[in-house]
């Protein structure tokens, strides 16, 4: 029995990560003008894997089983912010648009990865059979 691969949870998880980190980075932009909002992040995405815990499969009937885990949501925090102008909010268009492009990076090396793992699958299935 061959291994599973693990690459589509590890790329789907990074994607909801980089979903919430997103939205959290355009709610900074939208209460840009609001007095005294501060702005916002999500942990690092290191961070939250470090927090995952391992599942173990039985793959025999004999093995004791372990309840699966699950990855913990990610959470917000509040974001080191450049300055604070006069009205007290701290949120900064240039660092949140330096963010959101960030993001926008990633999910395309996200989106690439798992377009070209599926690519070479599809390859291997054909020239197996």
């Amino acid at each position: 029995m061959t291994a599973p691969v693990y690459l589509f949870d590890l790329a789907s998880r990074q994607a909801q990560w980089l979903a919430a980190r997103q939205t959290t980075i355009s709610g900074n932009v939208a209460n840009a003008n609001t007095p005294g909002y501060r702005a916002r992040d999500v942990e690092p995405f290191a961070d939250v894997l470090d927090k995952t815990k391992l599942t173990m499969t039985a793959t025999n009937s004999g093995h004791i089983g372990l309840s699966p885990s699950r990855a913990e949501a990610s959470k917000v925090k509040k974001a080191d912010s450049w300055d604070t102008v006069y009205s007290k909010n701290s949120v900064s268009l240039e660092q949140e648009l330096i963010k959101a492009g960030e993001v926008n990076r990633q999910h395309s090396l996200n989106t690439s990865i798992v377009k070209t793992f599926h690519r070479m699958l599809l390859a291997s299935v054909r020239t197996s059979s």
